[in-house]
C-alpha cells in the first residue's frame, strides 16, 4: 500500500470523523478543509486514480466578484451575480442555496490560493449568456495557474488521471486556457507561443527521461495537481480501488459506509459525516434510459469509462435522499476517435469561422458558437422536429482545413491530409471534392448542405448570420478569428474539398443528484435533513439548474459547497450575508 493510501485503524470497525467519497476537486477540498478544520477525513476512491472528472476538465472555476479581478481592472458585485444565476437556474435551484453559492464561492477561492492552489481571472472570457441580466463580459471565470509536477514527484504525478488528448499538444503538451485562446484566435503572439511550449518541453531532458508527461501541468491537471500535494502535506488517508457500495445508518441518520476493500466488504464508522462526491450517473446506460433525453448512449459522454456510474446517487436514494435535475446534463457535443478510450469533447473548435453544423436534411440548425450544453439541448430538439440530428455534422472547406485544427486534426498546414492517420478517413472524417459529393458520403441532402453553404457564405460578406446570428455577442466572439472580418465567427464555404465529421449529443457529466440544501446536507423527500448526510459536485442536483452561468460552474460549486459544509459540519454554519435579496 503506497503512503498516499494511508493505513486503516487496528479495530475491526475503522473509524474517521469524515469520510469522503471520490477523489474529484470538490472531494479533495472537503478533505483538506476537514483536516485544516482539525478533524480526521478519510478520502475513498473506486479508481486506481486520482481526480476523477475534474482531473480531465479545463480546470476553470465560475467565482463571482473574485479576489482577482480588480487586478485585471474589473468590477462585479454579488447583487448582480446572484440575479445573473438566479434567471439562470429558472427556479429549479432555491434561491437560497444560489445566493449561498455566490456568496461563498469568493471565500472559497481565497482559501484555494492559502492552500496553494493558484488560480487567476480571465479577463475576456465573458459569462454564457451574455443577454442576461446580471451577465459579464468577463472576469468571473478563473484558470488554474500552471503547476510544477516536480512538486508531487512520479509517484505523485502517476497517481493522477492522465488528461484527455484533446488538451494537449501533438499528444504531449499541456497548453492553459490563455495559450489556448491566443493560438485558436490567431494572434500574433501565438507562433512564439506554441514555440515556447515546444522548446521547453524537449529542452526538459531530466523529466523527460523519466516520464512522456509534460511537467508543466495546467488545467484540471495543474488543479487535481496541487489538491493531492496539499492532501499529501496534511497526510490525509486515501483508499484507492475501494468502491463505495452503502451507507450505514442509525435511526436515520448515517453513520458511515461499506465499501469493498481488497476483495472484502468492510465497514467504515464516521463520527461526524459523510460527504458524497463520486460524480454523476453518466456512465450507467440503465440509469440513462431511465432519466435523460432519448436518444441517449454512455459512449458518448467525455468522463472516464467504468467511472461515474450513479453508485453513490443510487446509495443515498436507498438512504431517503431526495432526487432533482436527474433529466439534465452537462452537454457538449462530442466525437470519436479510434483507440481512444471515451469520446472527445468538442468545447472551441464549432466556435471558428468557415464551418458549419447540419442535420440529415443538410440544413443548420443551431448558432454553432454558442455555449455547449445550449449545443447538445439544440440536437435533442431538432433531432425530435426531424428525425436527422443524432448524429448532426460540422462541414467545413479546404480554406478551414488548412488554418485551424479541429477534434484530432491539427491545420493541414501543419499536418497535410497525406499524413493523417489513413483509418481516420470514413471513421474520423469525410472528405469529398464538392458538397454535393461529401453529402452524398455522409447521407445528408445534398441540395440542402449547398444552400446552407451558399447562405454561410452569404453571412461571411455581411458579418450577419440571419438565422441564428452566430458571432453576434461577445461570448461567441470569444473563440473567434480575430483575423476575420467582418465577423470572427463567419467565413466562406466554398472552397474544395470539403470535409464532415460525425457530432453526438455528449456530456461532460450529469446535473442531477442528491438534492440538498444551502450548507450540502442533504434533503429527504419530505424536505428535511437527512442527519450526517452532505453532497457536493455531480453527485448532488447541480445549484445552477438546467443552465450553464460561465466556464467552471461545475467545480465552482463542487468546491464551494464542499468548503460550506465542513464549516456546518464543525457546528460554524456560514450566515447569509444579503438575505434582503432573497425577499
Amino acid at each position: 500500500m503506497s503512503h498516499v493510501e494511508g493505513a486503516a485503524h487496528q479495530n475491526s470497525t475503522p473509524e474517521f470523523d469524515v469520510i469522503v467519497v471520490g477523489s474529484g476537486a470538490g472531494a479533495m477540498l472537503a478533505a483538506i478543509r476537514a483536516s485544516d478544520e482539525g478533524f480526521i477525513p478519510l478520502v475513498i476512491e473506486k479508481a486506481d486514480l486520482v481526480g476523477g472528472t475534474s482531473a480531465l476538465s479545463g480546470g476553470g472555476i465560475w467565482i463571482p466578484d473574485n479576489h482577482d479581478m480588480p487586478k485585471v481592472g474589473l468590477r462585479d458585485n454579488l447583487e448582480m451575480a446572484y440575479r445573473y444565476v438566479k434567471t439562470c437556474a429558472k427556479g429549479l435551484a432555491s434561491d437560497d442555496r444560489v445566493l449561498a453559492y455566490v456568496e461563498t464561492a469568493r471565500h472559497m477561492a481565497k482559501y484555494l490560493a492559502s492552500i496553494g492552489v493558484a488560480y487567476r481571472s480571465m479577463p475576456h472570457y465573458a459569462d454564457y449568456y451574455p443577454h442576461m441580466e446580471g451577465a459579464l463580459p468577463g472576469g468571473r471565470t478563473m484558470d488554474p495557474v500552471d503547476f510544477n509536477a516536480a512538486k508531487l514527484g512520479l509517484e505523485g504525478l502517476n497517481l493522477i488521471r492522465p488528461t484527455n488528448p484533446g488538451q494537449l499538444i501533438f499528444g504531449r503538451m499541456n497548453i492553459n486556457a490563455f495559450q489556448a485562446r491566443s493560438m485558436l484566435a490567431r494572434e500574433r503572439k501565438s507562433k512564439f507561443i506554441l514555440m515556447w511550449i515546444m522548446v521547453r518541453y524537449f529542452l526538459d531532458y531530466p523529466w523527460r527521461n523519466k516520464t512522456r508527461r509534460d511537467r508543466r501541468m495546467t488545467g484540471g491537471q495543474a488543479l487535481i495537481g496541487s489538491l493531492l500535494t496539499a492532501l499529501r502535506k496534511r497526510k490525509i488517508p486515501m483508499w484507492l480501488e475501494t468502491p463505495f457500495q452503502s451507507l450505514m445508518t442509525v435511526n436515520g441518520r448515517v453513520t458511515g459506509v461499506v465499501v469493498l476493500r481488497d476483495g472484502k466488504e468492510i465497514q467504515i464508522a464516521a463520527k461526524h459525516a459523510v460527504i458524497l462526491g463520486a460524480g454523476g450517473f453518466e456512465r450507467n446506460q440503465a440509469m440513462r434510459e431511465q432519466y435523460l433525453p432519448q436518444p441517449t448512449d454512455q459512449a458518448w459522454t467525455a468522463t472516464p469509462p467504468g467511472a461515474n456510474t450513479g453508485d453513490a446517487i443510487r446509495a443515498g436514494a436507498a438512504a431517503g435522499a431526495q432526487l432533482h435535475l436527474m433529466a439534465h446534463s452537462w452537454g457538449v457535443p462530442t466525437m470519436m476517435v479510434p483507440k481512444e478510450e471515451k469520446f472527445r469533447p468538442m468545447f472551441v473548435e464549432r466556435s471558428l469561422p468557415g464551418c458549419m453544423v447540419v442535420n440529415a436534411q443538410g440544413k443548420r440548425f443551431l448558432n454553432e458558437s454558442g455555449p455547449y450544453p445550449e449545443f447538445q439541448q439544440a440536437m435533442f430538439a431538432n433531432h425530435q422536429a426531424t428525425g436527422g440530428a443524432v448524429p448532426a455534422w460540422i462541414v467545413f472547406d479546404a480554406t478551414f482545413r488548412a488554418n485551424y485544427p479541429i477534434g484530432p486534426m491539427m491545420p493541414s498546414a501543419a499536418v497535410p491530409d497525406s499524413r493523417l492517420r489513413k483509418s481516420w478517413l470514413n471513421q474520423v472524417y469525410w472528405k469529398g471534392e464538392t458538397l454535393a459529393e461529401l453529402a452524398t458520403q455522409i447521407g445528408v441532402d445534398p441540395a440542402g448542405l449547398q444552400d446552407s453553404a451558399a447562405r454561410m457564405t452569404e453571412f461571411a460578406r455581411t458579418g450577419k448570420d440571419l438565422d441564428f446570428d452566430r458571432g453576434g455577442n461577445v461570448f461567441d466572439r470569444y473563440y473567434g478569428d480575430i483575423h476575420v472580418k467582418p465577423n470572427p465567427n463567419l467565413a466562406p464555404i466554398a472552397k474544395g474539398p470539403f470535409y464532415a465529421m460525425k457530432l453526438f449529443p455528449g456530456d461532460i457529466g450529469t446535473k442531477g443528484g442528491l438534492l440538498t440544501d444551502r450548507d450540502a446536507r442533504v434533503l429527504n423527500d419530505t424536505g428535511q435533513v437527512i442527519q450526517g448526510l452532505y453532497c457536493i459536485g455531480n453527485n448532488s442536483a447541480s445549484v445552477m439548474g438546467p443552465a450553464y452561468p460561465g466556464a467552471g460552474s461545475t467545480l465552482g460549486p463542487a468546491m464551494t459547497f464542499a468548503y460550506r459544509a465542513i464549516a456546518d459540519i464543525k457546528g460554524q454554519p456560514i450566515p447569509l450575508e444579503r438575505t434582503d435579496l432573497l425577499g
